[in-house]
This record gives C-alpha cells, sequence and structure tokens, in this order.
C-alpha cells in the first residue's frame, strides 16, 4: 500500500512538546488534533511512503511496540479527515476489527476533528476563552476577626 498526504496548501501545523500536533485547515474551517501517535505517523508520511515504512519510523520515533496495525489505523484516520491518500490492494482494516484484536492500549493513534465554529463554542465554555473563565474568581476571605475597621 501507498500512503502520500494530500497536498493541502490551507494547512498549518503546531507541534507540541509531547509529540501531539494541531493541523487548522482553514479551507474546509477545521481543527484537528493528533496525539503523538497519529502525529508520528503524521510525520512518517511527509514523503510518499508504505505502510511498512510508516511502521518502522513510528517504531523509531515514539514506541518499539508499534505495529503495522496501529499503523494502519493512523492511516484509516488521516484518510477519514482527508490528511492522506492510500492506494494499492491492501485495505484498511475498521477501527472495530482492529480493536477486537488488539485490545485497549494508551498509545493507539487518535485523531480528532472540530470545525473552527465548534473549538469557538468549547473555548467560550472553558477556561481557556480569550478574556479567562466565564465565570468571577470567589471573592477573597473576610478579613480576621481582629482586622480593624
Amino acid at each position: 500500500m501507498q500512503i502520500e498526504r494530500l497536498n493541502n496548501e490551507a494547512l498549518s501545523e503546531s507541534r507540541l512538546p509531547d509529540g501531539s500536533r494541531i493541523l487548522v485547515d482553514a479551507g474546509n474551517q477545521k481543527v484537528i488534533a493528533l496525539n503523538a501517535t497519529a502525529g508520528a505517523a503524521w510525520e512518517a508520511c511527509s514523503t510518499p511512503t508504505t505502510l511498512e515504512h510508516m511502521t518502522a519510523e513510528m517504531q523509531r520515533t515514539v514506541n518499539p511496540d508499534v505495529s503495522e496495525d496501529w499503523t494502519s489505523d493512523a492511516v484509516r484516520q488521516l484518510e477519514e479527515h482527508n490528511l492522506v491518500r492510500t492506494s494499492g490492494s491492501e485495505a484498511i482494516s475498521s477501527r472495530r476489527s482492529f480493536l477486537g484484536k488488539m485490545g485497549v492500549a494508551a498509545a493507539l493513534p487518535v485523531v480528532a476533528a472540530l470545525t473552527m465554529n465548534e473549538q469557538r463554542a468549547y473555548a467560550k465554555t472553558s477556561s481557556s476563552a480569550v478574556g479567562g473563565p466565564r465565570n468571577p474568581p470567589p471573592p477573597p476571605p473576610p478579613p480576621p476577626w481582629w482586622w480593624p475597621f
């Protein structure tokens, strides 16, 4: 299977210290978050590559236990968000059959996306909103009983 990134001029990328990535697609107004494992998959397909090469690269950069199934799942998720294109005869397994084989693992690749409007709405209700949290902090405690008035 051949894997290559789609050429998207509207895409900007921010790398976070833990290896995760934030991709902003101004073209379709989406914010896409990649955890460290999916970020490694994204990095591994910076040039056209194969599933085997991506797996070896992810084993080198993220975790020696990364399997081809993990890489395949990462590629499938990247493809769902129109970030990569695959070609070849091998089919990408479904997430359900993948999880059934693998069980739960902490390093599974995760790609999540929100539209910019959804992200703004979420930010307004969280403490990350511009101007601080929506609810003001509680008032300071009253002075001690002996404090002069």
